[in-house]
């Protein structure tokens, strides 16, 4: 804004000057300060990383959905979000689902799945490197979308989609036969349109990351259906199971946020083959497949210290369990920093009873426990 405020004046001041000399005396000037203004830009441009806005921060804008207002849409995007509002809706809903369900899932770590308010790329600069901690993201937020969009549909909040039509006749079971009836969670819908939107931005470039995101994206998507669940009405004589009628439903979506976690902890790391359209394992000794496996390109950081060119928040401040040897422990959480103790008065939930019908009553109850937070990093001596 500054270099076209000079140009701008610039060529101003040539008009007033009257002269043809004084004319072309500004417009040299004004040519030579475009000049300098495209050069510092072009610099700006080169050694400033770009964070893309994402489709993610739709669940921050609520009922607020505007398709040309949401950044981070690319055109096919856009156009799906345009001809299907109000499944932008159910999208919004279903990312707080998810964000929900990652933090839940890395509530006891160092990177433990935090937002920035306002930001449009919702998770920073993090998200920039291709570590597991993204391939979880790019895996749970795919998830999310396809089972969103799934319950909509059976919930009749949606005019394009309704309940699966292609569960119909009978079929069978470990337990017998049963007639297909009630309304089956259209799982189908949920995974064909999530793969058309999310994919869209991976699908316009090719390149490591990109390939990395779509590949993680299907993993997402495959894990809903992977706990889809038949559930079943008996119809006999005394409630006998003479004759069943069953419908498909969808899991608790913790089960989803469960095993992607373990897809993370065995996330297999890879590098981009020569003719750019697949994986090559980086352990040459892996033999199995990465089909169903979450995949990562580059390591990730240790999240100890805030970092924001890595996009790392630290752990200073963080609370750690004195007691625990998993990844919450002082020891890990704080990095070998140490901690600080602190006692604080906690209300909990006690001497509960059931009142009929049909209550639980509890008593609040008033503990002192002691709270265990890491200490921020030291500064070396000779920095001061």
């Amino acid at each position: 804004m500054l270099c076209l405020g000079n140009a701008h004046r610039n060529g101003t001041m040539g008009i007033k000057s009257g002269t043809r000399s004084g004319t072309i005396i500004r417009h040299r000037q004004s040519k030579r300060t475009s000049r300098i203004c495209f050069t510092f830009t072009l610099l700006l441009l080169m050694f400033t990383p770009r964070v893309d806005s994402s489709w993610w921060y739709i669940g921050a804008l609520g009922a607020r959905v505007i398709c040309d207002n949401i950044p981070g849409l690319v055109n096919k995007q856009r156009q799906l979000c345009q001809r299907h509002p109000d499944l932008m809706q159910s999208i919004g809903d279903g990312a707080k689902e998810w964000i929900r369900e990652c933090q839940h899932q890395f509530r006891q770590h160092r990177w433990n799945c935090s937002t920035l308010e306002r930001d449009h790329t919702v998770f920073g600069r993090v998200m920039l490197r291709s570590s597991r901690e993204a391939a979880f993201v790019y895996a749970i937020s795919s998830a999310g979308v396809v089972y969103a969009i799934t319950k909509a549909c059976s919930q009749g909040e949606l005019k394009i989609c309704g309940c699966d039509g292609q569960k119909r006749g009978r079929a069978s079971d470990e337990k017998g036969d049963f007639d297909w009836g009630g309304c089956s969670d259209n799982i189908n819908y949920g995974i064909k349109f999530a793969k058309d939107f999310v994919d869209a931005r991976e699908r316009m470039v090719k390149d490591a990351r990109a390939l990395m995101n779509l590949h993680n994206n299907r993993c997402g998507r495959m894990a809903v259906k992977r706990f889809m669940k038949l559930e079943c009405k008996c119809h006999g004589v005394s409630g006998s199971c003479a004759v069943r009628t069953c419908w498909l439903a969808l899991s608790d979506f913790r089960r989803t946020g469960d095993y992607l976690r373990k897809k993370y902890n065995t996330a297999i790391e890879v590098t981009m083959n020569q003719d750019g359209t697949g994986f090559t394992v980086a352990d040459q000794d892996f033999k199995g497949s990465t089909k169903n496996e979450l995949v990562y390109v580059e390591n990730s950081p240790d999240y100890c210290l805030t970092d924001r060119s890595a996009g790392s928040l630290g752990t200073a401040g963080r609370e750690c369990d004195k007691s625990s040897r998993g990844p919450d422990s002082c020891e890990v959480m704080c990095c070998g920093r140490g901690y600080d103790t602190m006692r604080v008065q906690r209300v909990t939930k006690c001497e509960c009873k059931f009142k009929w019908c049909c209550a639980v009553e509890c008593q609040d109850c008033e503990d002192t426990v002691d709270v265990h937070t890491c200490k921020p990093h030291k500064r070396p001596d000779w920095l001061d």
